[in-house]
């Protein structure tokens, strides 16, 4: 009997690297850095505003203009997957996969395109809360039908290993940033990217 019957995702770490649309959205690749960690900062855990608002909102605290957010709204479908994305789904053969990511419906959608095809895209915005408040994990859960203890979360932060642990998931983290461990939760595997992910799913 299969260890896990379903694989679920953060999209916008794990499978996408999106940094690189910050900075160039920024026309600086620090500040850019730093526009994005700010509008982590505004959503990370928060009941669900607006995505697009909060963009704009982290781009002012910044420094940067109402121009720099709307060119990273309107380019968020140009989000390239990881080197390894392509492979390490395709190594999931059948087995379901869905995202959890925190943002917009259309821009979760839209992003989710880049990486590949998943049973459906479950956003901040359609679960009325941003990762990792329980309640995205919850809400994808709930639309694939079932307990958490038979589905494997794939982690790209931190913040998404504890998220996903405390709903009962085993966790995967591609830790592709090599940002320190979370306190109080660890994940099944810890690897600098998802070169391991067959591996589990095998075993």
């Amino acid at each position: 009997m299969p260890r896990y019957d379903a694989v679920g995702f953060d999209l916008l770490t794990a499978l996408l690297d999106t940094l690189p649309l910050w900075r160039s959205a920024a026309g600086d690749h620090e500040l850019g850095t730093k526009w994005h960690a700010a509008n982590q900062r505004l959503l990370r855990g928060k009941p669900y505003r607006a995505f697009d608002d909060l963009v704009h909102e982290s781009a002012q605290e910044v420094g940067l203009g109402r121009p720099h957010a709307t060119t990273l709204l309107s380019r968020w479908g140009e989000a390239e997957p990881w080197p390894d994305t392509r492979r390490a789904l395709a190594s999931l053969g059948d087995t379901p996969r869905f995202i959890v990511t925190n943002c917009s419906q259309k821009l979760g959608e839209r992003a989710a395109k880049q990486a590949g095809e998943f049973a459906f895209v479950m956003t901040a915005e359609q679960a009325g809360a941003y990762k990792p408040d329980p309640r995205p994990y919850h809400a994808a859960l709930a639309v694939i039908g079932l307990e958490a203890t038979r589905v494997l979360f794939v982690a790209g932060s931190a913040h998404d290993v504890g998220g996903a642990r405390h709903v009962g998931m085993d966790v995967y983290w591609a830790n592709r940033h090599g940002v320190p461990p979370p306190e109080g939760a660890a994940p099944l595997v810890h690897a600098a990217d998802l070169g391991r992910l067959a591996a589990l799913l095998d075993g």
